[in-house]
């Protein structure tokens, strides 16, 4: 069990440590992970900036992820999308709404600058946890098509199944509890609030490391 985000990205931090003084590039998931990536970027020494990504929810319940889709138009579609009822004319319009969204959050979190060079370097892309995996897999996917010379996944906790299926993207997941018990991400920490868009925009200027935690 974290406390909070910021508990479980300083666990964190101690667990990517080698990293320290490579100057990695953070790339954090919004919007709950970007205090976390702040926490991460500031204990190893490297940068922060966001990954943006979003989850392609299930006709009938928006929260559970069929795929996922990054700002380029790429999209991961999970092998339970069909069964969960997301057939082809749905996934499409799901495409084009969350790809609006992303167009939007480039525009409010980065706007006078483009995303942080990603070639040749280490890259750690890092969320809250994985429940089943669709946003990190596009996350490193759109990682990837920058070429880092190494890419990391680094997240708190994860459904074991999901751990597995998301290590075939990365070079190397760090993952500090992989519970047989997991059903969903907010069961593991005492305090999982909201992260707004302000905190957002604060904490990727370096204005503050997110919520006391």
């Amino acid at each position: 069990m974290f406390e909070s985000r910021l508990d479980a990205a300083r666990r964190l931090a101690k667990a990517l440590a080698k990293y320290r003084g490579r100057n990695p590039l953070v790339l954090a998931i919004p919007r709950g992970a970007v205090e976390m990536g702040r926490v991460l970027a500031d204990e190893l020494a490297g940068e922060l900036d966001v990954v943006l990504v979003r989850k392609l929810g299930a006709p009938f319940s928006a929260e559970f992820a069929v795929g996922a889709i990054d700002e380029t138009g790429w999209a991961y579609v999970a092998d339970h999308a069909r069964s969960a009822g997301a057939d082809e004319a749905y996934l499409e319009r799901e495409k084009r709404m969350q790809l609006e969204t992303l167009r939007k959050r480039r525009a409010q979190y980065t706007p006078a600058r483009p995303p942080i060079d990603r070639q040749g370097r280490v890259v750690i892309v890092v969320d809250d946890g994985l429940a089943t995996g669709a946003t990190m897999i596009a996350a490193l996917h759109a990682a990837r098509a920058k070429q880092p010379e190494w890419l990391v996944c680094a997240v708190p906790v994860a459904a074991p199944d999901s751990l597995e299926l998301v290590g075939r993207h990365a070079d190397e997941v760090v993952c500090l509890e992989a519970p047989a018990e997991f059903c969903a991400v907010g069961q593991f920490y005492r305090d999982f609030g909201q992260v707004e868009d302000r905190e957002v925009i604060d904490l990727l200027a370096g204005g503050g490391q997110g919520r006391p935690g």
